[in-house]
């Protein structure tokens, strides 16, 4: 793997550095020659910047805010007006901060080859948050909207030009916006106008406050949002208790790259995050509700929400929501760095199922937001999930689009995160980790011992996080929380082939003896965007079979422990992969390639696993595993 990507890095670096002497790629050909898999979009940075010829001077761009500042949450319609002759290459960009450069940057090229695009410059100094195109009204071409810009003496239209209205979603990401018109496509843009900058009428405001659990006992919850202010503030809780709050942030000298290959998460995709409160809930009793707001009278308060605390370790019921690879998608026609299709339908699904009142606690197992080094995106997909992760604990575990990038000390040196390396993630969410970039901890809910390991970290029998994994399992309490589940981000088992492959044999070899040697009953990993369920499975063979109960779900009986169930739930959001039409493993039982997670309701004796499909709710896979009386 590290020879693979050595090479791909010198590789580029030398295209790079011939890409000034070379002719420009069409946007096809770039795409295909880009290893990183990312959108056309994200190649817009690496395009030279032309001089677009005799613009209309009547251009304008109006945004339905009116000058007024922006709220926290809008639809902006924006118009574009007084174009001479529509055309299909004109597009509109979102910008932030509103002074990025537009002029182009430097010769610079290798500086980039982390995006995987070989092209000589970039379009921007900063990334454009999101575009579309002006055809996204449909009214464009034909110019249905017109004005008449002058007249002649017989009072007939002498210049009538046309005009194109978009929306755009927004969220309040702290800095000013500016809206950028530009001509010639993606591939060879020019510049055409510029909005002017848009502020947020309160960057300083809190936003996104979502919970997460700190101990066992369920009598203390951790409340983190993010505010432009770096003041402490309060969170207001129950019945007159407050908490203050510690602010931290990050910078982009916090980012991680190499000499050699700067990252964008360092370089053009970093975005100022603000800083990120965190404030600890005490006093509180487990399974039982509270309201709360969070903020302070100098730079406001957020909305009164009713959290639930989880059931504590040893009660007798857990009913919790797990799901991997999520990310976020715009809630407008525009076009973005990564979108993740399924991630709305996800989010809606699960909000839906809180409304019953029977999730006691989410665990998102990697792959989180997918900003892969373009920091403003944290900010969409933290509003995505508020609804969600504001109202009961909303535990993560790391992924490779969170951690990995060379030279970090990742196990696998690709750049999926685009210099991230954890920053980000441990700062938004911050776990009962081990330490800082030690994020494997363990926790109990209910009738459950979850372990919660990073695949990134180190992992081989004498690494550390080896070390209090094994620690960790031998501890374990089996008449307080009869059910161990171990939840990691890449899996042991997937029948989906990849290139790297999805499945690495050291990381099997070295930690299934574990879960084997101290009984666990159920793996949950993600990075495969599927679901599969396998037998009890050990060394690629099955152990034990399910058998169909009375209703006809496929039953495991762990009176007698043969091997874990493995479950890969990694179709939270990220474009869904197949699966092989023959030669399908005989430790495969069910593979469904569909947007959805799974919810689990475990009580001391019996627990039930069922896989949801996001966009109908039908339960598409159950099972259930089942130990003691019954």
């Amino acid at each position: 793997m590290a020879l693979l990507l050595l090479l791909l890095v010198l590789i580029g670096g030398i295209c790079a550095a011939a890409a000034a002497s070379l002719p420009l790629l069409p946007a096809a050909e770039t795409m295909r020659v880009s290893w990183a898999g990312k959108s056309e979009f994200r190649t817009v940075n690496r395009k030279p910047l032309e001089t677009c010829l005799g613009p209309s001077p009547y251009l304008a761009i109006n945004v339905s805010a009116g000058g007024a500042p922006l709220p926290d949450e809008a639809f902006l319609n924006v118009t574009v007006s007084g174009v001479l002759r529509p055309d299909r290459s004109h597009w509109l960009a979102m910008i932030t901060p509103s002074n990025s450069s537009v002029l182009g940057c430097p010769l610079n090229g290798v500086n980039y080859i982390e995006t995987g695009d070989l092209a000589s410059l970039p379009l921007l100094c900063h990334y454009p948050v999101k575009a579309q195109y002006l055809t996204s009204d449909p009214g464009y071409l034909g110019c249905k909207s017109s004005a008449c810009q002058k007249r002649r003496a017989s009072g007939t239209c002498k210049v009538r030009t046309c005009a194109a209205t978009l929306a755009f979603h927004v969220v309040n990401f702290r800095t000013d916006v500016e809206f950028v018109l530009f001509s010639g496509g993606f591939a060879t843009p020019c510049v055409l106008k510029r909005s002017g900058a848009l502020p947020f009428a309160n960057p300083a405001k809190p936003l996104h406050g979502h919970l997460s659990s700190v101990d066992s006992k369920a009598t203390s919850m951790r409340l983190t949002w993010v505010s432009g202010d770096a003041k402490p503030q309060l969170v207001q809780y129950g019945t007159g208790k407050t908490a203050t709050s510690v602010a931290t942030t990050f910078t982009h000298k916090d980012m991680c790259s190499i000499a050699v290959l700067p990252s964008p998460a360092k370089d053009f995709g970093w975005h100022d995050p603000g800083y990120i409160h965190s404030a600890l809930m005490t006093g509180l009793q487990p399974s039982q509700s509270y309201n709360y707001r969070y903020g302070s009278d100098s730079v406001g308060w957020s909305d009164t929400t009713k959290f639930r605390t989880p059931p504590a370790a040893g009660s007798g019921e857990l009913s919790f929501v797990v799901f991997g690879d999520m990310g976020k998608a715009p809630l407008d026609p525009s076009v973005e760095h990564y979108i993740q299709p399924g991630s709305t339908s996800v989010a809606k699904a699960v909000a839906a199922e809180m409304q019953t009142g029977k999730v006691d606690s989410i665990f998102h197992i990697g792959d989180i937001s997918y900003a892969t080094g373009f920091l403003v995106e944290w900010d969409f997909f933290l509003h995505l999930i508020t609804p969600l992760a504001s109202q009961v604990s909303y535990m993560t575990a790391i992924g490779n689009h969170e951690r990995d990038y060379a030279g970090s000390g990742s196990v696998y040196p690709t750049p999926d995160s685009g210099g991230e390396c954890g920053v980000p993630y441990e700062s938004y969410f911050p776990m009962p980790a081990s330490g800082k970039d030690k994020p494997w901890y363990s926790i109990e809910q209910g009738s459950v011992h979850f372990v919660v390991m990073s695949t990134e970290h180190e992992w081989s029998e004498k690494s550390e996080q080896y070390k209090w994994m094994e620690a960790d399992l031998s501890s374990v309490d089996r008449s307080r929380t009869p059910w161990v589940i171990f939840i990691g981000h890449r899996p042991m088992y997937s029948s989906s082939s990849g290139i790297p492959p999805s499945v690495d044999p050291h990381f099997v070899s070295s930690v299934e003896p574990l879960l084997l040697n101290h009984k666990v009953d159920l793996v949950f990993f993600g990075h495969v965007h599927n679901y599969e369920r396998t037998c009890a499975v050990y060394q690629g063979k099955c152990k034990g079979m399910p058998k169909k109960d009375a209703k006809g779900v496929d039953t495991y009986d762990n009176s007698n422990y043969a091997a874990p169930v493995h479950a890969i739930v990694g179709a939270g959001g990220f474009s869904l992969d197949g699966f092989p039409k023959i030669g399908v493993h005989s430790w495969s039982l069910s593979r469904i390639s569909e947007f959805g997670y799974a919810r689990v309701h475990a009580t001391k004796t019996d627990m039930l696993v069922q896989f949801v499909n996001s966009n109908t709710s039908a339960v598409r896979d159950q099972f259930r595993i089942v130990k003691g009386a019954r």
